[in-house]
């Protein structure tokens, strides 16, 4: 019956053809299942076999019996067909996989070895596949090199899907040695890999290496494509290195390919972040004249976010009736934008009626709308008002992210209520809600400044153990604090470690050493410390040539900045000499 079934269908173009059995499974036993596919493996060979195979499969009853798997793939092995054997381990491990039993069917599927089967290449890449598809990286690493160590021998692709898992996941570290392994084995990826790598690297901040990357790709015979400098430009302008953004850009357009509309938004992106809303305006209207392209939401919103930095209200309005003229609809992330740049500003009215506007529109205030409205209420010394809008954030079904605490910390600490701060992180650490070192930073810098430095250099230590790596601000902070507190030892300490670490001091850290040490009467060291602090700062910023402030120049800041810092120390050192004579006056 199965044969003749399989014959009346073999002119089908599948392989092997599906069967039509006019046959009720339920009469079917396993056994007897077990028993026709090794007797028509055996008889009408390996393909009829297979045929029934597919057949059984198909029906919950056979889909997850394990032996009948092993006995068709043992039976393939016998005719001397390992890669159709290879194909039914394949069928286990994702049937098996949809049950919870992934990790029991790719032991079976190694333990074929023993019955004769040569796993494949094939084999080893679809149960990576379908391991990281369960979340299951670690096993499909062991899969790998349990099957490279046999001789199973990796192809791009097993490369590929390990880099594309880590990327995924944020994990860059491991991504990044995936890919050293890739390039040693002289592999390249593709066009599509290659975005993926440019946009998880540089989010987490790994532009350089991204970068590196893309050339390597390139110089083994990849033509990066449009997205792929797209997604490098936008990680170079989100870092803020919006040169090096534009000389990809003109790189790109050397090689004959057209920038779209998501590269001009990264650029005026970046150059709105840069604080350069005018040099984004003037792109932004090339791209409004533009034949090809036209500005979309997400432009608009980053010209939208370039002017409310700049408390820019009324250009920021106007963009935002002229985007809905021509016909698009502004998202959250665009009300939500136009909302924190009202409340910076103070006019909470228009944010209250933006938000309004945003309900009646179908869009949700997410929890970045209501962090918008808690800082501004908050700098505003609204903080009653701001707890009203907390609730009302918490009733809406939202939860409190990174930043809200933050604001609500950092409002804490303001108000001198520093158990209240403490006991907002130890919430937020037990709701698996993770402090960056910007909110460690609050919480050190309140703690210093009421010299509670013990209990400052724990939460210090503790930001340390979760890997998180401390700014200026910090270790300034801690400085300060141990200065202020009659410990100067301890702030030279933290300052070597500082510079160890690579953070290089400003004139704020270096004055509020020279301050502690002067303090101490320690004047020779302060005195030396003077000389390094103006070492330091005799190295000229890096800055765009045109940059400008206030109406001056860099440079020209600069050199203000140095002077205030001498003049800074100089009375320091002159009020400390002072207080040292008057005191030697007085004593008889």
């Amino acid at each position: 019956m199965v044969r003749d079934a399989y014959y009346k269908r073999a002119h089908v173009r599948a392989s092997p053809p599906r069967l039509c059995l006019n046959v009720n499974c339920e009469t079917l036993t396993h056994e007897q299942a077990i028993t026709v596919v090794a007797s028509l493996a055996n008889e009408a060979g390996s393909m009829v076999a297979l045929s029934f195979f597919y057949w059984a499969i198909g029906y919950d009853k056979f889909r997850h019996f394990m032996r009948l798997y092993i006995v068709c793939a043992t039976s393939l092995i016998g005719n001397g067909n390992s890669e159709r054997a290879n194909e039914v381990m394949q069928c286990m491990v994702k049937s098996f996989a949809e049950i919870g039993r992934l990790k029991e069917a790719i032991d079976m599927a190694l333990e074929m070895q023993n019955q004769g089967l040569v796993p494949t290449t094939r084999l080893m890449n679809f149960v990576m596949e379908v391991a990281i598809g369960r979340g299951c990286l670690d096993y499909a690493q062991n899969v790998f090199d349990y099957l490279s160590e046999r001789g199973v021998c990796p192809d791009p692709n097993s490369y590929k899907l390990m880099v594309v898992a880590y990327c995924r996941m944020g994990s860059i570290v491991e991504a990044d040695a995936w890919l050293r392994k890739l390039i040693d084995r002289d592999f390249v990826i593709d066009n599509a890999t290659l975005t993926l790598i440019a946009n998880s690297f540089c989010e987490k901040g790994f532009v350089t290496r991204a970068i590196w990357y893309f050339r390597k790709m390139a110089d083994k015979g990849l033509a990066p494509n449009v997205l792929n400098y797209t997604s490098l430009i936008n990680g170079l302008c989100k870092k803020g290195s919006i040169k090096q953004g534009f000389e990809l850009l003109e790189e790109m357009v050397r090689k004959g390919w057209k920038p779209n509309v998501y590269t001009h938004t990264a650029l005026i992106d970046g150059l709105c972040k840069k604080g350069w809303s005018d040099k984004a305006f003037r792109l932004f209207l090339k791209l409004v004249q533009s034949e090809n392209y036209k500005p979309n939401v997400l432009t608009y919103t980053a010209m939208i976010s370039g002017y409310c930095r700049e408390n820019k209200m009324n250009r920021a309005e106007m963009l935002f009736g002229r985007m809905q003229e021509q016909g698009l609809i502004p998202n959250t992330n665009t009300y939500t934008t136009l909302i924190d740049g009202h409340c910076k500003g103070g006019n909470f009215e228009r944010a209250y009626e933006l938000m309004g506007i945003m309900t009646d529109a179908g869009f949700s205030p997410n929890i970045c709308t209501y962090n918008a409205l808690i800082d501004g209420l908050c700098k505003r010394g609204r903080f009653e008002e701001a707890c009203k809008m907390l609730k009302k954030c918490f009733q809406s079904g939202l939860e409190a992210d990174l930043f809200t605490y933050s604001i609500l910390i950092n409002e804490q600490c303001k108000r001198a209520s520093i158990e209240e701060a403490l006991a907002l992180l130890s919430r937020m650490i037990k709701l698996a809600v993770q402090p960056d070192i910007h909110t460690y930073t609050i919480m050190i810098s309140a703690l210093c400044k009421q010299k509670r430095m013990k209990e400052s250099e724990k939460i210090f230590e503790e930001a340390i153990r979760l890997g998180l790596v401390p700014t200026k601000k910090t270790y300034t902070s801690m400085i300060g604090g141990f200065c202020r507190d009659g410990n100067a030892n301890l702030a030279i300490k933290f300052f070597h470690r500082m510079s160890d670490h690579g953070c290089l001091p400003d004139s704020i850290t270096y004055c509020a050493l020279i301050s502690g040490l002067c303090k101490e009467s320690r004047l020779k060291e302060a005195h030396t410390h003077v000389l390094d602090g103006f070492s330091h700062n005799s190295k000229e910023p890096e800055a765009e040539p045109d940059s400008t402030y206030g109406g001056k120049s860099i440079r020209e800041l600069y050199e203000l900045a140095k002077y205030k810092l001498l003049w800074k120390i100089l009375l320091y050192i002159f009020y400390w000499i002072k207080s040292c004579n008057c005191l030697k006056m007085r004593a008889p």
